[in-house]
C-alpha cells in the first residue's frame, strides 16, 4: 500500500489497520476515499482477497478521513467518533479480489447538533458499484 502522508494526520487509524490510501476528495457534505486490495495483508484469504463483510469498515474509514481532511482545511483536527449503526448493507461480491483499486463514497444524509450524522456509503470497482450502506456515527464536540 502507497499510504498518503497526510492521512495519518486526518484520522486516528495506523497501519496495519489503516485500510484506505487516500482522500480523493472531502467536502462538508461527504468524499471519496481510495484503497487497493493488498493480497498479502492481514485481513486477506488464501486467494488474496478482502472479504466482502470489510466493506462496513471501509465506509466508517472514509467518513472519517473525508471528515478530518474537510475539518484540517478549516484549520482543525481530527474528532473521534463512533458507529452506532449500520443499515441496509449490501455487498455484490462476496470477497474484493486481490489488487482491486476500491473507491469509497460517502454522503452526508443528516447531522444533528449532538453529533449524530448518516452518511450513504459506496464502494465501487471501477465504474461499478459492489457495495452499499447506510452509516450513523455519533463524533464528539469540540
Amino acid at each position: 500500500m502507497t499510504l498518503d502522508p497526510r492521512l495519518p494526520g486526518w484520522m486516528p487509524h495506523r497501519p496495519p489497520m489503516l485500510l484506505l490510501e487516500t482522500v480523493a476528495e472531502a467536502t462538508d457534505q461527504g468524499g471519496a476515499a481510495l484503497a487497493r486490495v493488498d493480497p498479502d495483508a492481514w485481513y486477506a484469504d488464501a486467494g488474496g482477497a478482502m472479504p466482502g463483510w470489510f466493506g462496513v469498515e471501509l465506509m466508517a474509514q472514509a467518513v472519517a478521513a473525508c471528515r478530518g481532511r474537510e475539518l484540517a482545511g478549516r484549520g482543525q483536527g481530527p474528532r473521534g467518533g463512533f458507529l452506532v449503526g449500520v443499515r441496509g448493507y449490501r455487498c455484490a461480491l462476496p470477497a474484493f479480489p486481490p489488487g482491486a483499486a476500491l473507491e469509497v463514497q460517502v454522503r452526508l444524509d443528516h447531522a444533528d447538533p449532538s453529533g449524530l450524522r448518516r452518511f450513504h456509503c459506496a464502494i465501487l470497482v471501477g465504474q461499478d458499484t459492489v457495495a452499499e450502506g447506510v452509516l450513523t456515527l455519533l463524533e464528539q464536540q469540540p
